[in-house]
């Protein structure tokens, strides 16, 4: 097999013995024989045969206004900047492993979003991610020395770049109980500085290899929006919703323009008599008398000009009809616009579901609807829906923390390859939040228990033990009631240091006031 460009972290573990059933991740990975080519022609919604297109179709996407600003509503919510603190944190308390450990993996966690220049970048970097539906970075390390750790994240186009993973077919059992197994034998990246080009031509069958570099796993820095077609070969990006509902609006919106400008002039009509004439004689009568009366002026803005075309006749101008001699005689009338050219409530409605596939309040479409923060029963359901939706992405997005950590920590020796998946169980990115409605909800849920609390005290001792309150009134764990217990005796313990420093007494007849120093 070629050798692999960049550097690969040995694992100690148990090598995958195969099944019948094919691994399914969300990671998008093209999966080949071993040793085949790899080779790509999926149509997707008729249009889209790559990955590649479909990404472009994305970016496009994202310069619709009405898209534009649900984007800005996705990521100002998932994205919160604040010059006091850091955007994301790394949460340790429930990893088990040493004070100096901890330390050197916060330490680390800072390096790497220095590295990618985070506090800076984040709403770029999340943006990016959101509206592609994939990342991939270039981890650059010196080889000469692994030690000194990852010295640069490099970006790359998620079109010029796709996972591959080598499956090895073999069988197992005899007879008619034959089956085929299919073993993960290698996964890399191919990198193709032209992108991957769809159709046939794309594998050159005499080297049955694909035109590009192979780059290890653990030389890229890669994560997903997790979303997989339906044959779950291609990653979708959170966008994938939305393109039905843009395209009708935007098929809308243009037919809206196009009726109002037809419909929205008052014409004339002029009925010409015509009486015997011969039917050349009769139109040729006619374009004379609208040659006459047609005063057809227009300005050009690019000479300065007053322009005469006299000679065109628009679908907006006025109707010339003949009439034959037993008729009425020549008349005008007038042909009335459109009485319905205000109406947008079709337009509307289209706006309403692009907002709603991608996840984001119809309240936030209206900009003349005011912010204001009331009782947790006031807050629409679609907010509570939004801030959960903004939660996954989070979750999901910061998987590139992880496998940033991950190799840093590795190749640095903080920790060993097979300790990382024990570690990153009890890891927690915790993101700065300005969701008030969330907030307005947890106070809202503690205000309702304590008042429980209130009409159960009487009954405390007789019906209900004190531990039965706290797990199921205040859903509290085992954990938190013993954190609780264990401040709540130091609190008391200060308190009693406090009182003896000033010589407060709590029994006697000067009612605990303290007195005064004795010579």
């Amino acid at each position: 097999m070629a050798e692999l460009f960049g550097f690969e972290i040995k694992r100690k573990g148990v090598e995958d013995q195969g099944s019948f059933v094919a691994r399914q991740e969300d990671d998008g990975a093209v999966v080949v024989a071993e040793g085949g080519a790899y080779g790509q022609y999926i149509d997707l919604e008729q249009s889209s045969k790559t990955e590649g297109e479909l990404v472009t179709r994305y970016r496009k996407m994202a310069m619709q206004p009405e898209c534009e600003n649900a984007i800005d509503d996705v990521v100002n919510e998932s994205i919160v900047y604040d010059p006091d603190s850091h955007t994301v944190e790394l949460d340790l308390d429930s990893v088990q492993v040493s004070d100096k450990i901890k330390q050197q993996i916060a330490d680390e966690f800072l390096n790497v979003k220095d590295l990618l220049d985070f506090e800076r970048q984040s709403y770029e970097i999340f943006r990016h991610w959101y509206i592609d539906g994939r990342m991939y970075y270039h981890i650059i390390i010196d080889e000469k020395d692994p030690k000194l750790g990852i010295q640069e994240f490099r970006y790359i186009d998620p079109r010029k770049i796709r996972k591959v993973r080598a499956v090895k077919k073999k069988s197992h059992g005899t007879g008619p109980n034959r089956i085929q197994l299919a073993q993960t034998k290698q996964e890399y990246y191919l990198f193709n500085d032209k992108g991957f080009k769809s159709g046939p031509g794309t594998v050159n069958p005499a080297q049955g290899t694909t035109q590009g570099i192979k780059i290890a796993k653990d030389s890229i820095l890669h994560t997903t929006s997790g979303l997989m077609s339906e044959d779950n070969k291609m990653v979708l990006s959170h966008l994938h919703k939305a393109i039905k509902p843009l395209n009708q609006l935007r098929i809308l919106e243009d037919a809206t323009v196009i009726y109002r400008i037809s419909r929205a002039p008052e014409r004339r009509i002029f009925y010409i008599d015509v009486g015997n004439l011969p039917k050349l004689k009769a139109e040729q009568y006619l374009r004379d008398m609208m040659a006459k009366h047609k005063n057809r002026t227009i300005y050009d803005a690019t000479t300065g000009e007053i322009k005469d075309d006299r000679k065109f006749m628009t679908m907006l101008e006025d109707y010339w009809l003949p009439r034959r001699e037993g008729g009425k005689g020549t008349e005008i009338t007038t042909l009335p616009p459109g009485q319905n050219l205000g109406e947008m409530d079709d337009v509307l409605y289209f706006q309403k579901k692009l907002y709603r596939s991608l996840n984001v309040p119809v309240s936030r479409l209206e900009p003349e609807t005011g912010f204001s923060l009331g009782r947790a029963s006031e807050i629409s359901r679609d907010e509570i829906k939004f801030q959960k939706f903004i939660g996954r992405l989070r979750l999901k997005f910061s998987k590139i923390f992880e496998a940033a950590l991950e190799k840093q920590l590795i190749l640095k020796g903080v920790i060993a390859a097979e300790d990382w998946p024990a570690l990153r169980r009890e890891m927690r990115f915790d993101y700065i939040t300005d969701n008030h409605f969330a907030e307005l909800k947890e106070i809202e849920i503690m205000r309702e228990r304590l008042s429980t609390i209130n009409d159960v005290d009487p009954y405390l001792g007789k019906y209900f033990s004190t531990q039965w309150v706290k797990k199921n009134v205040l859903r509290q764990t085992d954990r938190e009631i013993e954190d609780m217990h264990a401040e709540m005796l130091a609190d008391t313990e200060g308190e009693q240091e406090n009182m003896d420093q000033y010589g407060v007494q709590t029994d006697g007849e000067d009612g605990g006031f303290p007195q005064a120093p004795q010579d």
